[in-house]
Parts: structure tokens; C-alpha cells; sequence
């Protein structure tokens, strides 16, 4: 395709539709916000002022309300809610509790997920349709349900995902895993093109080595496959930082805060790598 199909975006209409934005409170729904980098990113958008939506599914409800008490006891405002992201009615359940709690939705991060490790010979369907509908269809689910409450407030908003390192470059024994990160990175790309002339922006982050729970079971894994103890694999990998630590996930907060807020408002289409020097795009 040549430059001349495609019609060009005037992108101040970022711009335009931001200054249209109610004053006040801006609000921001996290997905999978209970644990990990979820719960990271939600107490820094809680920090920089907007209140949170803290969403997760209902067997995480303890660490909702974790969340939601730290967002809270450091001065901030948020709301806990539960949600499954694979389930349509359920976002759009999401998304309504966020429209009722500030009047209005100005960020929505996708940020739910599910890893998966083992080799592809011994994959099993069921647990592949489970990743797909989780880190897929849940993130498509998110995406569209967000983008339809901010085209019809008319101000625009900020659509931010989870990618991961592994959409730039595939991990063995996280094959499918990383099939749904590249589907994250594309979706990512087409949003953007369609919903730059309401306003939105649409980003994704992508994470690399994180001390979370994902990781841990990652090396639990790598380690059984390799005959290793616990912490082996893991360091094995961390060789590769050139930053010289594993991340954690504030790191990648301060990502999703700049691509939450009006400094990003010329950056849309974008996967950032945020894993200290592994993978260079």
C-alpha cells in the first residue's frame, strides 16, 4: 500500500477533543489490578490523581480491595469492581462502573493476562483456547467496549494494553503465549488508525523479566525443563538486561503514566518495550 491509499489523520484532533474533556476528576479502569504490574500501574495512576477503577475477577476480590485500600490510604480515590475480561457483558458491566463512579471514562488499561509455559508438542487445546480468550479476546473486548464510551462522550481517551517483550521476540515454551502478544501489538496498530479522528490514542506497554507471580512460574517451569533449582532460570534470562536487574512493576507504571496522560497525546500505535535494554526495536 502506498502512502496515497491511505488518507491522512489530522491528529490535532487529539488535541481538540481533549480540551472538550469535563474539568474534574479523570477516571481510569485497570484490568487484572489486584497483583503485579496491574496493581502497580493502578497505585500510580492513583497517585497522579485519577481515580481507579480496580478490576479484576471475583476470586482476586482480597487483593481488590488491597488496591484499592493502598490507592486510597496514600490519598487517592478508586473503586473496586470485579470483571472477566473474555466475558463481553462483563466489560461492559466494567465500563458502566467506571461511567456511574466519575461520570465519565478518560483512560482504560488492559492490562489482564494469563501465562502459559510448555512445549508446543504437549500443548493442550483447552489450555490454548483459555489464553486466547483471556489475552485476546479479552484485550479486543476491552479495546472496542472503551473506545465506544469515549466516541460517544465526544473528548476522546487514552486506550493503553499489555503487550510484552515476547511480540517483538518469541520465547521458547511460551509459544502461544507469545502468539497473543503479537495479536496485542497489531490490534494495538489497527485501533489506533481507527480511532485517531475521535480522539483516542491507543498504546501498549511491553514488559520484560518482572518480579511477579507470572515470572515465578515461568522459572518453576524453565527450571523443571532444564533440571534446574528454583531462581536458576530466572537469572539465566536476567543475564540478558543490560540494565543489570530484573524489573519490577513500577517500572512499568511510569510507563502507563506517561502514555496516560496529555504528555503522550502525539504517541499512538505504539508497543514500548520497557526491559532494560533485552530486545532493541
Amino acid at each position: 500500500m502506498s502512502t496515497q491509499d491511505t488518507a491522512p489523520v489530522d491528529l490535532s484532533t487529539v488535541e481538540a477533543a481533549r480540551k472538550k474533556a469535563p474539568e474534574g476528576q479523570r477516571v481510569a479502569v485497570v484490568t487484572g489490578s489486584a497483583r503485579g504490574i496491574g496493581e502497580g500501574i493502578a497505585q500510580r495512576l492513583g497517585r497522579d490523581g485519577l481515580h481507579v477503577i480496580v478490576a479484576d475477577l471475583p476470586s482476586m476480590q482480597e487483593g481488590i480491595d488491597s488496591t484499592v485500600e493502598a490507592i486510597t490510604s496514600a490519598g487517592g480515590t478508586a473503586t473496586g469492581t470485579t470483571v472477566d475480561v473474555s466475558d463481553e457483558d462483563s466489560v461492559a458491566a466494567l465500563v458502566s462502573t467506571a461511567v456511574k463512579a466519575g461520570g465519565h471514562l478518560d483512560v482504560f488499561v488492559a492490562n489482564a493476562g494469563i501465562a502459559q509455559v510448555q512445549e508446543l508438542l504437549d500443548y493442550d487445546s483447552k489450555d490454548f483456547q483459555k489464553i486466547v480468550d483471556v489475552n485476546i479476546k479479552g484485550v479486543f473486548n476491552s479495546y472496542r467496549l472503551a473506545a465506544r464510551q469515549m466516541v460517544d462522550q465526544g473528548h476522546g481517551g487514552k486506550i493503553i494494553g499489555a503487550a510484552s517483550i515476547v511480540a517483538f521476540r518469541p520465547f521458547a515454551f511460551l509459544g502461544p503465549y507469545s502468539l497473543t502478544k503479537w495479536a496485542v501489538r497489531g490490534l494495538t496498530q489497527a485501533a489506533a488508525m481507527e480511532w485517531a479522528e475521535y480522539g483516542i490514542t491507543v498504546n501498549a506497554y511491553g514488559p520484560g523479566i518482572v518480579g511477579t507471580n507470572m515470572w515465578d512460574l515461568i522459572d518453576e517451569k524453565l527450571a523443571a525443563k532444564h533440571g534446574q533449582q528454583r531462581g536458576e532460570a530466572l537469572a539465566e534470562n536476567a543475564q540478558s538486561i543490560q540494565l543489570g536487574r530484573v524489573s519490577v512493576p513500577d517500572d512499568i507504571a511510569r510507563l502507563v503514566s506517561y502514555l496516560a496522560g496529555e504528555d503522550s497525546d502525539y504517541v499512538t500505535g505504539q508497543t514500548m518495550l520497557v526491559d532494560g535494554g533485552i530486545q532493541f526495536s
